[in-house]
């Protein structure tokens, strides 16, 4: 039986998780984030394909990607989330569950960051629960598909 996949995307500097501004962002790593999901993976089922990048059309090709490879997508677009268009036109053109997270409550901060293009598209949004809200999103997708394939 093949596994399903997850896709988890993460946007520009993600790669600097715990070091850069842990008082809004925390202290848990990437690394940390990643390894603490890949071992709830594990317990699903599904098989977790994990990205960080910082270029705005990595993410859309990963996206354009999951259409084919993927049961759903976990994504942190980070700074995109206020201002990609093409990543929300790439969300647009999928047919699976897509799962939007921030690790900060993004409507407790700057005016500028209260707008999603991504929310537009997600099936659920997780913002405000630290590294914690990716383990929140793989549970969403694990009952949500679960629910999918129960009908």
């Amino acid at each position: 039986m093949t596994q399903q996949r997850i896709f988890v995307l993460n946007g520009p500097n993600l790669n600097l998780l715990g070091q850069r501004k842990p008082e809004v962002y925390g202290t848990s790593t990437l690394k940390d984030v990643e390894l603490s999901l890949r071992q709830r993976a594990q317990e699903y089922g599904f098989a977790l394909e994990f990205l960080q990048t910082n270029h705005e059309g990595v993410l859309v090709d990963q996206v354009q990607r999951a259409r084919a490879e993927a049961a759903g997508i976990i994504i942190n677009p980070a700074a995109y989330t206020h201002t990609s268009v093409a990543l929300h036109d790439a969300l647009e053109a999928v047919d699976i569950p897509v799962v939007e997270v921030h690790l900060s409550n993004i409507h407790r901060r700057e005016q500028f960051r209260h707008h999603s293009f991504v929310s537009l598209q997600a099936t659920a949004v997780f913002a405000g629960a630290g590294a914690y809200g990716y383990l929140l999103a793989l549970d969403f997708l694990a009952h949500h598909l679960g629910e999918d394939t129960a009908s």
